[in-house]
């Protein structure tokens, strides 16, 4: 699915559309993860886009008696488009604003992603409630890392994709942030030392800000607002890179299966 990066680079794209005035919404196919529930071709009209902010993977458009939680699973994207744009299959909904010739519309090939209404506390929905804290922010620093990794027999890469403990770090990022730091993907999470722990932490930090900086990367099908892919993947240090030599030291490359995902590293670099 979309990694953290990708999505705050939709969020940063929706901006234009802030303040505007909802006119109508159109769902074609409503057969998401969840249904798109119905009632919104009631709720929305005249209702305008008061903020739009992230929290995780999910997309948070804040109306005036609630939000809208998108999340785009492993195809979905967001668009702004003319709305004489016509749709095509996959197009399962569009938005349409009062005084601009502009639309959100909604694609998701797979199907995988959801579209959801809530009215209550938006950080206590059961999606969210629960997760752990953004790897940008203050809160995640060495020390809570540490803290989190005591007596832990996973391994490190489970730790910084769990989450429950920081969210948003998918595998790429993972992959890249734990070559940076020196660490291998396989190591246990209990072995890994506080000041280890403060290379995790940074490399994670400047992985993620790199990563929104080149547009994310053009894996899993990810275009912006505005239909670019992203250049980031033309950085990997490791991902996907088997039977390369290592960037660093010109070592092969190699990968190992790490909770069912394909874990990239270099076994000179990283102990």
């Amino acid at each position: 699915m979309p990694e953290l990066p990708e999505v705050e680079i939709t969020c940063m794209g929706l901006q234009p559309i802030l303040k505007k005035s909802i006119k109508d919404i159109i769902v074609r196919n409503p057969s998401l993860r969840w249904p798109v529930p119905s009632h919104l071709k009631r709720t929305l009209p005249n209702q305008k886009i008061l903020n739009i902010k992230r929290r995780a993977k999910y997309i948070l458009i804040q109306f005036e008696s609630g939000h809208l939680m998108i999340h785009l699973g492993m195809s979905g994207r967001l668009e702004i488009l003319r709305k004489d744009v016509s749709p095509h299959k996959h197009d399962h909904v569009d938005i349409q604003f009062h005084n601009t010739k502009n639309i959100l519309r909604y694609t998701d090939p797979r199907r995988f992603g959801s579209i959801l209404w809530v009215e209550s506390d938006i950080n206590e929905h059961f999606l969210i409630s629960k997760l752990g804290p953004e790897p940008l922010e203050k809160l995640f620093t060495e020390k809570y890392l540490f803290l989190k990794i005591q007596n832990k027999k996973t391994t490190i890469k489970n730790i910084i994709m769990d989450s429950h403990i920081v969210v948003g770090v998918g595998n790429i990022y993972a992959s890249e942030s734990l070559f940076k730091a020196g660490v291998l993907p396989s190591r246990l999470a209990q072995d890994v030392t506080l000041n280890e722990c403060k290379k995790i932490v940074k490399y994670i930090k400047e992985t993620l800000n790199k990563a929104i900086e080149l547009g994310g990367s053009s894996l899993k099908d990810f275009y912006n607002v505005n239909g670019q892919s992203g250049y980031f993947q033309q950085t990997y240090a490791v991902y996907g890179r088997k039977g390369k030599a290592c960037r660093k030291c010109r070592s092969t490359i190699e990968s190992v299966i790490i909770a069912q995902r394909s874990s990239f590293f270099c076994p000179k670099c990283q102990t």
